[in-house]
């Protein structure tokens, strides 16, 4: 039996909105910058990473309303939001290190996965790229303080590998990684918002 409530998943739904919005500025100012095979891994999992997450406070949200236990709509979290983070992450790291012409990453993504561990280590991995990427970004674009949010962005991300590991069938565990996510996303989206305000669109990335 979980102990899940509305609310919660209610809650659950506000890291995924946060993250959608920053990775939707994130395409439209980086567009211009990504040759089509970075521009698509990066959408690509940035798609992946906001059903996955939607899906998983949807799946909440019918447990805790009593329709039902969908069991693989919590099942599919880890699987489609690993693989998510990582393309998200190949695909920003290309766009810093690959000319336009010169690169197509679309057979880079891993053919199979196994295990809950493979899928953290996958995801915060991929996280890590994307802030490691916004953090060379910041520097060029001479706003150096943006780092600290993508770092502490980062910071809560490892913080819910950790948790993953926890019971989650337990309230407390839930509105904890549930706040750590929403600090997470939050930071994250707050920083590309203020490197959009920057001119992050309009900013030469590479000399």
């Amino acid at each position: 039996m979980k102990d899940f409530s509305v609310s919660m998943a209610l809650v659950d739904y506000i890291p995924v909105i946060f993250f959608a919005l920053a990775g939707i500025i994130l395409m439209r100012d980086l567009y211009a910058k990504m040759c089509k095979g970075a521009f698509a891994l990066f959408s690509a999992g940035i798609i992946d990473i906001i059903f996955a997450g939607a899906l998983k406070a949807t799946y909440k949200l019918l447990y805790a309303l009593n329709v039902c236990d969908f069991e693989a709509l919590s099942d599919m979290f880890f699987p489609v939001q690993s693989i998510g983070f990582l393309l998200a992450g190949l695909g920003i790291i290309a766009m810093l290190c690959a000319k336009q012409s010169e690169t197509n990453l679309l057979g880079a993504a891993p053919a199979a996965f196994s295990g809950t561990f493979v899928f953290v280590s996958l995801m915060v991995a991929g996280l890590g790229l994307m802030d490691v990427a916004l953090c060379i970004i910041s520097a060029k674009m001479k706003k150096k303080w943006l780092i600290a949010l993508f770092v502490l962005s980062f910071v809560c991300s490892l913080c819910m590998g950790y948790l993953s590991s926890q019971d989650f069938a337990q309230a407390s565990m839930n509105w904890i990684a549930e706040g750590v996510n929403v600090v997470g996303q939050g930071t994250l989206l707050l920083g590309v918002y203020l490197l959009h305000k920057n001119g992050l669109a309009e900013v030469q990335i590479k000399q």
